[in-house]
C-alpha cells in the first residue's frame, strides 16, 4: 500500500508565531500537539497539514522546498492581505510569454523568512 502525506514540517525559532501566520493566511486552525509544536490544518480535514516545531539553529539559506498559495481573487489583494498578516514582499515575477504555460506570481517570506509564492486563478495556467 502506498504512503500518504501526513504533513509538511517547518523548523522554526518561534513556532507559534509562524503557525498563527499560516493559519491566518490559509484560514485554517492552529492546534498545539506538544510544547513548542503546533499543527495548522484545514478545518474540514481535506489537506495534509503544516507542522511547526522549535529548533535551536537559525535558517541559513534559501528554502529547497516552498509552499505556493492560490487565491481566487486579485493577486495584488492577496499579497496585501498576507503582508498585513506578517509576510514580507520579496518580488513579483512573471514567466516569459514564450512559455507554454506562463504564470504570474509574487514571492514573499513568512515571519521567519521562509520563502513562499502567491498566485491567482486569474494568472495561473496549465494546471489541471
Amino acid at each position: 500500500m502506498p504512503a500518504t502525506l501526513l504533513a509538511v514540517i517547518v523548523d522554526c525559532h518561534d513556532p507559534l508565531r509562524v503557525a498563527e501566520f499560516w493559519a491566518e493566511a490559509l484560514a485554517w486552525k492552529v492546534t498545539e500537539r506538544n510544547p513548542d509544536e503546533y499543527g495548522v490544518r484545514d478545518p474540514a480535514g481535506h489537506d495534509p497539514g503544516l507542522y511547526f516545531m522549535k529548533v535551536p539553529e537559525p535558517k541559513t539559506g534559501k528554502n529547497r522546498l516552498h509552499l505556493d498559495v492560490l487565491t481566487a481573487g486579485p493577486l495584488e489583494d492577496e499579497v496585501a492581505r498576507l503582508v498585513e498578516a506578517g509576510a514580507t514582499l520579496v518580488e513579483a515575477r512573471q514567466d516569459p510569454a514564450s512559455f507554454a504555460n506562463p504564470d504570474t506570481w509574487t514571492v514573499l517570506r513568512d515571519p521567519e523568512g521562509n520563502e513562499f509564492c502567491v498566485t491567482s486563478t486569474a494568472t495561473l495556467t496549465g494546471w489541471d
